[in-house]
């Protein structure tokens, strides 16, 4: 097992940069070595603890779309920010507009957590709840109605479009460059996906220096990023009911589905465990790395994304009542996925894998073609 030198330095680790402002506390998220429950005594995997940023995860793209939208003269000064967000983007871009000095409007649905409702708009957003899912692209396609008709009677405003801005993908290249300095090397990346911004910005990152590199997604049942139905979704923060084109369908080496108790039974193993977890796509990942820390060969480098951290799901993951409402307690994940051989060749519904991804909408295939 490699083991690398920052897992050594316990209590003479360096002291951490004085910050002067809230945005250069992002980045430089800390690893976490993860093994029981989730795989046997010598195997395990790196978890990428990006709840230790200050709002998650997409701080990163938050300050990178807003930066590049300012410098090409996209968003002019003072001018409204206003996106579609299930809630972790909502705080980086609530740490975009404050950084660069933007009122922001975040465009959500009743999901959203009151929690999370009440964190955005005491940190100065404006939160705005669209009522009813779209009839055939549910809440997303709703929100995102939503923001165009905000965008089309508010002049100047910009919306960084999470789903298909390159600059969400190239925000995460950095945290490629960390995972470098902090583990040596990286053979299996195992990330969610739900725009498609941090699984293709960071492989892309990593296989410049690791080109074998394989890519394991975790998707929620029920989502249509990688040929499934569309279905009512309980888990937030990955899956879509619509198909982002930062999505890089050719960078995957497969696709695992995970369910909701299957997530919230990872979640709090990783709380009780290990003292470090976080929501839905956390729970899912780790499951899914779990799984490649046991079926890999030994001494394979295996990283997994978290995007969070617990804080936000106190009332839903880790809420007995509100689980229990749900069905989601006392469902124990098999040891081992279902699989099958095409990517729409059932409805699944709980943990499942596939090692054929392909875009479902064609669209590599056209580009490949050249078709534009």
């Amino acid at each position: 097992m490699h083991v690398p030198l920052l897992a050594y330095r316990g209590a003479h680790a360096p002291l951490s940069v004085t910050a002067r402002r809230p945005a250069q506390l992002v980045g430089n998220t800390p690893v976490l070595w993860i093994d029981e429950p989730f795989a046997p005594p010598g195997r395990g995997f790196y978890a990428k603890l990006e709840g230790a940023n200050p709002g998650g995860i997409k701080d990163r793209p938050g300050l990178h779309m807003v930066r590049e939208a300012r410098r090409r003269g996209e968003l002019a000064p003072g001018a409204p920010v206003v996106e579609s967000s299930s809630g972790t983007l909502g705080l980086g871009l609530t740490l975009a507009g404050l950084t660069y000095g933007h009122p922001v409007t975040v465009v959500t649905d009743p999901g959203m957590e009151p929690p999370m409702v009440r964190l955005l708009t005491a940190l100065g957003a404006h939160v705005e709840q669209v009522p009813v899912p779209h009839p055939q692209g549910g809440w997303q396609r709703a929100r995102r109605d939503r923001v165009g008709e905000l965008l089309a009677r508010t002049p100047g405003a910009y919306c960084p479009d999470q789903y298909h801005n390159p600059d969400n993908t190239a925000a995460y290249r950095p945290l490629a460059a960390e995972l470098v300095a902090q583990l040596g090397c990286v053979d299996v990346l195992v990330a969610a996906v739900g725009t498609g911004g941090h699984s293709a910005g960071i492989t892309a990152g990593l296989r410049e220096w690791f080109p074998g590199l394989r890519l394991i997604g975790v998707d929620a049942v029920g989502s249509t990023i990688f040929g499934q139905s569309a279905a009512p979704r309980l888990m937030r923060g990955l899956g879509s009911s619509i198909h982002p084109s930062n999505v890089d369908y050719d960078a995957f080496t497969e696709v695992h589905w995970v369910a909701p108790a299957e997530a919230v039974w990872a979640c709090r193993r990783l709380a009780r465990r290990h003292y470090a977890s976080g929501g839905w796509s956390v729970g899912a990942v780790a499951l899914v790395a779990g799984w490649a820390a046991r079926t890999y060969p030994a001494g394979t480098r295996i990283a997994a994304v978290f995007p969070d951290g617990p804080h936000r799901y106190l009332e839903t993951v880790y809420n007995d009542a509100w689980c229990r409402e749900h069905g989601l307690l006392g469902h124990e994940p098999p040891p081992e996925p279902e699989e099958i051989a095409e990517p729409d060749e059932c409805v699944v519904t709980s943990w499942t894998r596939c090692s054929r991804v392909r875009d479902p909408l064609g669209r590599q295939a056209e580009v490949k073609a050249g078709v534009r």
